[in-house]
């Protein structure tokens, strides 16, 4: 029987997802951290993209998430974000739209205030593409 760890993937609305897995793939801000059971504790701030998990029977669940903060215990893994949905729940049209949008408002630029906003929502639109296209590579 393989090792496992607890994994709570939060939302400021609710619980996302709460269960027992071997593996925990995250985007941290410096990059993509992958979790094993046992794995030194650390803190750090989560980016936009996709968190995966792998279940005992090796099957993988995928989520998005906005950016937030993951905290690693030994055998406890939290991610705490503003937003986080499951990754088969993106709206792709949604998000291209939410790109485009973006990326008008950082060419109409007002204000800095006004570039970073869109800024920020032009990351996080392509971040939700870019998973989407990621989960249909793996089917």
């Amino acid at each position: 029987m393989s090792m496992t760890m607890h994994v709570d993937i939060v939302s400021a609305e609710t619980e996302i997802y709460s269960g027992t897995v071997i593996e925990c793939y995250a985007p941290a801000e410096m990059g993509e951290v992958g979790i094993h059971p046992r794995h030194a504790p650390l803190l750090t701030k989560l980016k936009p993209g996709e968190v995966r998990v792998v279940l005992q029977g090796g099957e993988e669940e995928s989520f998005f998430v906005n950016g937030g903060i993951l905290e690693i215990q030994p055998h406890v893994v939290t991610i705490l974000s503003d937003t986080a949905i499951r990754a088969s729940d993106i709206d792709e049209a949604a998000a291209k739209e939410a790109k485009a949008k973006a990326e008008a408002a950082m060419a109409d630029k007002k204000s800095d205030l006004d570039y970073a906003r869109a800024k920020a929502e032009l990351v996080e639109a392509v971040a939700k593409i870019e998973t989407i296209k990621k989960l249909r590579k793996r089917k």
